[in-house]
């Protein structure tokens, strides 16, 4: 019982994020590294796309979490350090781009997808419903006399 235990823990430890800020990218003034990874989290790895740059190994990841750093030390506020970075890296940098006409393709873009996605769909379900729709064309004089026949039966 033990045994499963501290594998559970191993594993629950092992789960935790992994942050790819390394000691010397560190400031020694608690404050403002706190801002920093705040500031950080915020970012989106231009090379990764989908991880902040304080959770990115990649190279521009690290001078983005440098640059920030060094702004921050300049005695930047957050917004004036972000508003920096942005003005540099444009609003796609951003993990929450705000909502202006630079940005619509990143906000509506997915919505713009799925909804021709849903069209593609409904076409391909109507083509194939009337391909199995059966023909409707009448029936022949002889064709309606033979179905009574076959309908009416040895009893009628």
């Amino acid at each position: 019982m033990r045994g499963a235990f501290l594998i559970a823990v191993l594993l629950a430890l092992g789960a935790t994020p992994a942050f790819a800020v390394k000691p010397d990218e560190m400031l020694a003034n608690p404050t403002l590294e706190a801002r920093a990874r705040a500031i950080s989290a915020d970012l989106r790895c231009l090379v990764c796309q989908n991880q902040s740059i304080d959770d990115s190994d990649a190279d521009l990841a690290r001078d983005l979490r440098l640059l920030v750093r060094e702004r921050l030390v300049a005695g930047d506020t957050d917004k004036q350090a972000l508003d920096y970075i942005v003005a540099r890296y444009g609003d796609f940098l951003l993990l929450d781009p705000p909502f202006k006409a630079k940005t619509w393709a990143l906000w509506l873009g997915p919505f713009v997808v799925l909804a021709g996605a849903a069209l593609a769909v409904g076409v391909y379900v109507r083509r194939q419903a009337r391909r199995a729709e059966p023909a409707t064309t009448p029936l022949s004089a002889d064709e309606a006399r033979r179905l009574r026949d076959l309908l009416d039966g040895p009893h009628g």
